[in-house]
């Protein structure tokens, strides 16, 4: 487990969802705390339970800023035009390299029907509190705050909702306690369909990130994605190549079972911003299957996510032309 692990874990098992934009360089952390309802007794009290929490767990230094204020997410959709390409998992390790990066993030699983967040982020069969009718977020891999349908039903069991059932229970989703997290990463339901509109016309994300495999199939359905968000006026963030070939672990060789540079071809097609590719490792599915998301750790795997967060939160930061 990397540093960033262990001293994120030791700080939101003291603090939970209270802080945020935690940073980790060299045994040196930074985050902030908000302490909005709190007295000053009482802040001074939890400002020392997070640096105690901090050192035990190996920092050096510990810088904590104080705040109050209560800020309104901005959401992140994460999309396909289909299932299977690795929509959840990219989600689940997005949030995770931007917290690691120092941003206030949280995530929303926002597949209705097929939940899986639960198990990515380590924290299967741990529900949810609430505070009057808002949910609390649960704190699952890397300190991400996040909430998932697979929460609040029993595991294996089918959630058979009509669109204006599932609407709602994604509005409980989204409008919940996240306390300052500023940006919330969706994993969208794959498809273009009722609920990924209600979604949209009801809690407007800021851009989307389009996830596809190379092949030719999973781009069409991709293209059909793009094409939903741009007339619903979401802007698109960029595009993810996802499976960008096979390293063997046995003889080194690298294969492209699903074609390669598809994704990049049609993003330079489409003139969007290609974001950059993950490969098809085994590494990705057992660290995801054991809840340790790979962006947690070190090396290439980690460093690619890192560097499509990266992307992402320069997309964010950029001021948009809003006069068109």
């Amino acid at each position: 487990m990397s540093d960033f692990a262990i001293i994120s874990d030791a700080i939101f098992a003291v603090v939970g969802n209270r802080a945020s934009g935690l940073k980790v360089t060299d045994n040196a952390v930074s985050l902030m705390l908000d302490v909005s309802g709190l007295n000053a007794e009482q802040r001074i009290e939890i400002e020392a339970d997070v640096r105690a929490a901090a050192s035990q767990a190996g920092a050096q230094s510990v810088r904590v800023m104080l705040t109050a204020e209560r800020i309104t997410p901005r959401l992140i959709a994460v999309a396909s035009g289909k299932g299977g390409v690795g929509k959840s998992t990219l989600s689940t390790n997005l949030a995770i390299a931007m917290a690691r990066a120092g941003r206030s993030v949280g995530l929303v699983d926002a597949d209705i029907y097929g939940p899986s967040q639960p198990r990515l982020m380590g924290v299967e069969g741990v529900k949810p509190e609430a505070e009057g009718k808002m949910m609390i977020p649960v704190m699952g891999a890397g300190g991400v705050p996040f909430l998932s349908m697979g929460q609040l039903v029993n595991p294996g069991q089918a959630i058979a909702w009509r669109g204006p059932m599932a609407g709602n229970a994604l509005s409980q989703l989204v409008d919940a306690k996240w306390g300052n997290v500023r940006d919330i990463v969706v994993d969208m339901p794959p498809g273009t369909g009722d609920i990924q509109l209600s979604m949209i016309q009801k809690h407007k994300p800021i851009g989307a990130v389009i996830i596809s495999t190379p092949q030719d199939l999973a781009l069409i359905d991709a293209m059909r994605a793009i094409s939903f968000f741009d007339t619903a006026k979401v802007p698109i963030i960029g595009l993810v190549e996802n499976m960008a070939g096979y390293l063997c672990p046995h003889c080194g060789e690298m294969s492209d079972p699903f074609g390669s540079g598809g994704a990049e071809a049609a993003a330079k097609e489409l003139d969007i911003p290609f974001l950059g590719r993950i490969p098809l490792d085994i590494k990705i599915r057992m660290e995801s299957d054991a809840g340790t998301p790979p962006a947690l750790g070190e090396g290439p795997i980690s460093d690619a996510y890192g560097k499509i967060a990266q992307m992402v939160a320069t997309w964010i930061d950029t001021p948009k032309d809003t006069t068109s």
